[in-house]
């Protein structure tokens, strides 16, 4: 670590974050509503949660190789933090916006509290296509993103992960210029990190093995003898490619399509998912890989398969398509892939959604490890990882088939209610509710 030169800290101060007064409001889904009525949430402890904490947004001026200098927005919400520190990713993409990030903050703040761990929830983004930028032009970013919103993060206080184009690099460089504005090593403050800056086993797996323990908790808790099961996964990035390739190592299971942001391919008798992927990094698609058919995502998301996977992003079934959807399992690994209208007609239809507040918390369970590790300056084995991990999702798994039972209400309403119940309960040891 080195002091800040006086060009940076000039650079800080021009980027300083806005604080928003008036926060722009969450959208609840459905399903969370609906917990509150049925936990009898009145109308003014409902409204707490319909704003996050707070809100910081900011304008980030960034160098391009070519030599133009651009400026794009980035904003960080804060939900809650009544169960623990901030907790929630960074997205570089081109659609992210405020009403995004915002949604996402307060769907963290849920997902914790179901998974039961002691964090709270909050969202970054930046405005750009991080798909298109060079590894020079995504530190840049990564660091002005660190300069704008430093002052808002800390191990104690909010805690920034990988998201959509977004990874373990990025992270290190948020790492390093988070350490040069505090002057001091703090490992924790960043999950998600190379392994060789303090990050942790089984991180980059930990969503697709995570979304794996529950499905197969699924099955039995629904009893489903069928062998194997067909499946489908809209995503082949490193959730959707990673469930792939576990699931092909399960004989319960056959996946037979995937795709990737512009194609997918099916073989009825099952895919080679080695070669598929194989084929992905090469080509950078899964278009034409050997001994496939190649498909478009609708057709994939209209297969007559047994489970579909949502890997990818949000709003991918809605209530014009679900129509097509054929499948007797939807998982959601993506966050918000289905929307709240199109969840109540599959859910009229039988087919049985788990939603993203309980299939896809292994990321944020196996962050939640990376920063205890940090805080410790002790680290685990990969095993003690995925141990620890399955203990975790089957119990929120149990958790929220209880409440769904409890409360004759599905899963996505179950989960709510439990993370709901959790929120609620530290809300009152607190005062802030009574």
């Amino acid at each position: 670590m080195t002091d800040l030169p006086i060009k940076d800290i000039l650079n800080n101060l021009l980027v300083m974050p806005k604080v928003m007064l008036t926060p722009l409001g969450v959208v609840l889904p459905t399903a969370a509503q609906t917990a509150f009525k049925l936990l009898s949430v009145n109308d003014a402890t409902g409204q707490l949660f319909l704003h996050p904490d707070h809100t910081y947004t900011a304008q980030l001026s960034i160098d391009m190789d070519d030599g133009q200098t651009i400026v794009v927005p980035a904003w960080r919400v804060q939900y809650s933090n009544a169960r623990g520190p901030y907790k929630g990713g960074i997205r570089f993409h081109s659609d992210v916006d405020l009403a995004e990030v915002t949604t996402l903050a307060g769907l963290m703040a849920f997902k914790t509290a179901v998974a039961n761990i002691p964090l709270g929830g909050s969202k970054g983004g930046v405005r750009i296509d991080g798909r298109t930028l060079s590894a020079t032009e995504r530190e840049r970013v990564a660091r002005a993103y660190i300069r704008a919103f430093g002052q808002c993060l800390g191990p104690t206080r909010d805690i920034p992960a990988p998201d959509i184009n977004t990874d373990s690099a990025t992270m290190g460089w948020m790492l390093d210029e988070y350490e040069r504005m505090v002057g001091f090593s703090s490992p924790g403050v960043i999950t998600g990190k190379p392994l060789s800056l303090f990050g942790s086993q089984g991180r980059n797996s930990a969503t697709s093995l995570g979304g794996k323990y529950v499905l197969d908790k699924l099955l039995d808790h629904l009893n489903i003898k069928k062998h194997p099961l067909t499946v489908a996964i809209q995503g082949v990035g490193n959730v959707g490619g990673g469930l792939a390739r576990l699931l092909s190592e399960d004989s319960r299971y056959r996946v037979i399509a995937i795709s990737d942001t512009h194609s997918a391919v099916y073989h009825q008798t099952g895919l080679d998912i080695l070669d598929v992927l194989q084929h992905k990094e090469k080509t950078g698609s899964v278009e034409n890989a050997e001994y496939t058919h190649n498909l478009t995502n609708s057709e994939l998301l209209a297969l007559p398969v047994d489970i579909l996977v949502l890997a990818a992003l949000e709003n991918q079934v809605t209530a014009v398509n679900q129509k097509e959807v054929q499948a007797k399992i939807v998982l959601e690994l993506a966050n918000h892939p289905v929307t709240s209208e199109a969840d109540e007609l599959l859910s009229q239809r039988d087919i049985v959604v788990v939603p993203d507040i309980l299939a896809n918390i292994g990321g944020v369970v196996v962050s939640y490890f990376e920063w205890v590790q940090n805080q410790q300056n002790f680290y685990w084995s990969e095993s003690d990882i995925q141990v620890r991990l399955r203990q975790i999702i089957y119990t929120a798994f149990a958790d929220v088939a209880q409440a769904s039972a409890t409360h004759n209400v599905d899963f996505r309403t179950g989960a709510y209610i439990v993370g709901a119940t959790r929120l609620l309960t530290a809300m009152r040891l607190r005062g802030v509710i009574h």
